[in-house]
């Protein structure tokens, strides 16, 4: 692992700050890294409120959207409410669907099939609006590049209204109303929005015109904070506000079908890692093991015993698709041994028999292993379809797009993509990928990267330091979880290798003259136990852990050395 400690910010700078808020340095220095340079902006951070929420209006198109909705709404048309099968995607389908519905019945949802239409707007979504009589659909989480899919539409005299925030072409659809704050032309406040987030200002402006209050949207924030936190969107700004107000929502009234995975988990108090790791992968699975309609009836559903019912078949999914990728991930492990590609740049595998559901899970799992960028490829009907997924600093959107010659279609972000080719571009597409990764990557990125907020020494771990450093929270990119590092510590003698495989270490950290220990555990670093023998460094972020009822601070080891 390389520890990169991020630069101090200026001396002065962190004085004025600590004096404002009357807190030590090493937390002026953690807030300033994070923008926060006066006492204004630390009551915005720490004390989030819907009067940060910007005017939905700001959107580009905002106004053509609301008045095309109203004229359906006018003349009792049928409006489709399509959306991809990701927890982004079912969720803004269900904030979207739900709130329409509490005053108007002709709304109907439309999920495409993973495997039969793949991603975005597919012919058969059109279709299928054509034959049941639906004059608007309003897509989700994607649509922004649909410019033929919109055209096809149009000629069946059904109009679109697109919410997306994946990055424009250079053409937008000709829709009715496009509303992305990524769009060139949009001088929205804040374009880091996901899916669900658009959906949600949509309807913003529409509860606005209605003459409802922000309050009165509230309850659907559990949404919004899901795919907030599922979408690995910047935690900052309206983001942050966003999963904030939307995480009080989970943790003291949150719908249904929320409800009814917290009841299935028996977890008191979610935080937003606990979104992404209990709630999202079981939305997921819906879309990957069987049909994203799952998903959507999960969340609107308003009966809580039934809402129970569809828990236990998503619970049932999510069971069989952690399987499935661990049995997946073993044979590309496999493979990448066999064809002797241990070495490579890239990591590139494929086998027609994978299941594309989990092909994305396992490409980030492989990255866990050999950490470069990353490309899982399946069978897909005639074509050959992959998830790929990147390594921090490496934007593998761009280098997809240097091997376009060789892709029928594809789409994503930085970090995340997803692909078509046909089966006889394959090896030319692998051979370039990895020329194009091996000519342009820095080699210093293929060495995972832990970034250090401070070096501190474990003394200045006080209840109030931990206490501040928890109200940072929601976590995520742009604001991860403070990471801090102390050197020349020791293990009281007692550390061991935990786990059923003996492959997480558990430590007692002694420090100062009255040796004082901290709890330590470090997932996955049991091979590390013998370099806690003598005087270590250690990486680590702050946690509670409550054990017989005592709760204390612990140590989450990221790595020693």
């Amino acid at each position: 692992m390389r520890w990169t400690l991020k630069p101090e910010p200026e001396k002065e700078t962190i004085d004025q700050l600590s004096q404002e808020l009357g807190i030590d340095k090493t937390l002026s220095s953690l807030l300033i890294h994070r923008g926060i340079a006066c006492f204004d902006d630390a009551k915005k951070f720490f004390r989030p409120t819907l009067n940060d929420v910007h005017d939905p209006f700001l959107l580009k198109d905002m106004n053509l959207a609301v008045e095309r909705v109203e004229t359906a709404v006018l003349n009792k048309e049928n409006i489709l409410i399509y959306g991809d099968y990701d927890v982004d995607g079912t969720t803004a389908v269900s904030l979207v669907s739900s709130y329409l519905k509490t005053s108007y019945a002709n709304i109907a949802t439309y999920i495409p099939d993973r495997y039969a239409e793949g991603y975005g707007i597919s012919t058969q979504g059109i279709d299928f609006a054509e034959d049941n009589g639906f004059s608007l659909i309003i897509a989700l989480d994607c649509g922004i590049k649909a410019i033929d899919k919109v055209a096809y539409a149009s000629k069946k005299n059904i109009d679109f209204i697109i919410c997306d925030h994946h990055k424009p072409g250079p053409e937008i659809p000709k829709a009715t109303a496009v509303l992305n704050p990524k769009r060139i032309d949009c001088t929205y406040p804040y374009d880091e929005l996901c899916g669900c987030g658009v959906g949600f200002k949509l309807i913003q402006a529409l509860a606005l015109k209605k003459g409802q209050s922000l309050e009165d949207l509230v309850p659907y924030l559990d949404l919004v904070a899901t795919a907030i936190a599922a979408d690995i969107v910047p935690m900052t700004g309206e983001n942050r506000t966003l999963a904030y107000l939307g995480l009080q929502v989970i943790n003291s009234n949150p719908r249904n079908g929320i409800k009814a995975i917290i009841q299935q988990v028996k977890k008191t108090i979610l935080t937003i890692t606990d979104v992404v790791f209990i709630i999202a992968p079981r939305i997921n699975a819906a879309g990957r093991m069987k049909h994203g309609n799952y998903a959507v009836e999960l969340l609107t559903e308003m009966d809580f015993d039934a809402a129970i019912q569809f828990s236990a078949a998503i619970e049932k999914f999510n069971t069989d698709r952690k399987e499935l990728d661990k049995k997946i991930t073993d044979e590309a492990l496999q493979q990448i041994t066999e064809h002797n590609e241990k070495q490579k740049f890239s990591t590139v595998v494929y086998h027609k028999t994978w299941h594309k559901g989990v092909i994305g899970i396992v490409a980030s799992r492989l990255i866990e292993t050999y950490y470069r960028p990353t490309l899982v490829f399946t069978k897909s009907g005639e074509k050959l379809a992959a998830s790929a997924r990147s390594v921090k600093g490496f934007d593998v959107y761009n280098a997809l797009e240097q091997c376009s010659e060789f892709i029928e279609q594809f789409g994503g972000h930085k970090y995340a993509a997803g692909l078509t080719l046909a089966p006889e571009n394959y090896e030319n597409f692998k051979q370039k990928f990895e020329e194009v990764v091996s000519k342009t990557i820095d080699p210093a990125l293929l060495i995972p990267e832990i970034l250090i907020d401070a070096e501190i020494d474990l003394s200045e771990i006080t209840p109030k330091f931990f206490r501040i450093i928890q109200q940072m929270a929601p976590f995520g990119p742009q604001n991860m979880k403070p990471v801090f590092s102390s050197s020349s510590v020791r293990d009281n003698g007692f550390g061991k290798q935990v786990g059923a495989d003996k492959s997480h270490l558990k430590l007692n950290i002694i420090y100062g003259a009255d040796r004082k220990t901290y709890n330590a555990i470090g997932f996955g670093l049991g091979k590390k136990l013998s370099i806690a023998q003598n005087e270590f460094n250690i990486a680590y972020a702050l946690d509670e852990n409550t054990w017989n009822g005592n709760t204390s601070i612990q140590l989450l080891l990221k790595d020693l050395k």
